[in-house]
């Protein structure tokens, strides 16, 4: 097991990422101005994990507001509360486990302030314990379909490090390789930040999993030398109809998936799934800023300075390129529009 965040009662405690592989250090995060900076500067990234950090960030904003009025208190916490949504417009979770507080403060406030601390504290390690749990199960639907001696696909990073528990993409190859069914996983390095080759891979070799690094560009030779069975990817806001947006490259590894009639997966959670945008042309695409692309890890310019450059965090795969999205509730298949209203019940 991989420590990724934890909550001290004192601070939210998380393993800084954007150090990773290099050194492994743990912050200490007391003031929600910190949890902000660290889910927009990627020390701790990922949609599960960014929402407990939020859910947790939430109890910081509300130990931080002095009035003891409840009225005055909760109109103070909104205020944080929009903060703290606007940190990364993508991923629906930050928003999902935010507002899944506020409502329930909005709908029924408690009589003193302390109470709403408390109640904050008690939701947010509720959602903690949810989304470990809902890894749990993910990784176990999602063994069902690997084959034996699989090679395995993936892109950007999906295990303990983007969650609260085992992962949903690296969740389901974990669980797998634990049952001995894993020949190879193949990580694209995932420019431009590297998740891949950072993160995925320190990961494979913490787990002992067998794993060979790839630069973006290799994964079509490797589909087309029969090496790749299935590609699992995770999602960072999935639409109604199936549309999962997800790091910047996974729509390039679909399109090639689907030429070489490769099997594409998508693992995440329904709390990644936002049923209010009825497709994906209706995601917020966040757009980073361009040293990310001009330079390496903010270190080696690798362009020229006067270059533009475009930075999009995202991407989005349409419904028809996907085979199946493995969930909580099981392994959804298309129609999306139908099984995703089933899954949700409505």
């Amino acid at each position: 097991m991989i420590r990724t965040l934890e909550w001290t009662n004192e601070s939210l405690r998380i393993l800084d990422q954007t150090l990773l592989p290099l050194e492994e250090r743990y912050l200490d995060l007391t003031t929600l101005d910190q949890v902000i900076e660290a889910i927009r500067s990627l020390r701790v990234r990922g949609a599960p994990a960014i929402g407990v950090s939020a859910a947790y960030g939430m109890v910081i904003a509300a130990r931080s507001i002095a009035s003891s009025d409840v009225t005055i208190f909760l109109k103070e916490l909104r205020e944080l509360a929009n903060r703290l949504i606007a940190a990364r417009p993508t991923a629906v979770n930050l928003e999902w486990a935010v507002e899944s507080i506020m409502i329930r403060l909005e709908e029924r406030p408690p009589e003193k302030t302390e109470a709403i601390v408390s109640g904050i504290l008690k939701q947010a390690m509720a959602i903690h314990e949810d989304d470990r749990q809902r890894c749990d199960v993910m990784a176990d639907h999602g063994v069902q379909i690997i084959p034996d001696k699989a090679g395995i696909l993936t892109h950007c990073n999906t295990g303990y490090l983007a969650t609260a528990g085992i992962g949903t993409a690296l969740g389901v190859i974990f669980r797998a390789h634990e049952a001995g069914k894993v020949s190879m996983v193949y990580a694209d390095e995932t420019r431009p930040l590297l998740q891949g080759a950072r993160l995925t891979a320190w990961e494979c070799a913490k787990m002992s999993v067998p794993h060979t690094l790839i630069c973006d560009s290799m994964a079509a030779v490797l589909m087309r030398q029969g090496k790749v069975d299935l590609v699992i990817v995770g999602a960072d806001r999935i639409a109604a109809d199936g549309s999962a947006a997800n790091k910047i490259g996974t729509y390039g590894v679909a399109v090639q998936a689907h030429h070489h009639n490769v099997p594409f997966y998508i693992a995440a959670p329904l709390s990644t799934f936002d049923l209010n945008l009825v497709s994906g042309e209706a995601i917020p695409i966040e757009e980073r800023n361009q040293d990310e692309v001009r330079r390496i890890m903010n270190t080696c310019q690798i362009g020229p300075e006067e270059t533009p450059c475009w930075n999009p965090a995202f991407d989005v795969t349409p419904p028809h390129l996907i085979s199946g999205i493995i969930t909580e509730a099981g392994i959804l298949k298309p129609p999306y529009a139908h099984s995703i209203a089933e899954a949700f019940d409505v």
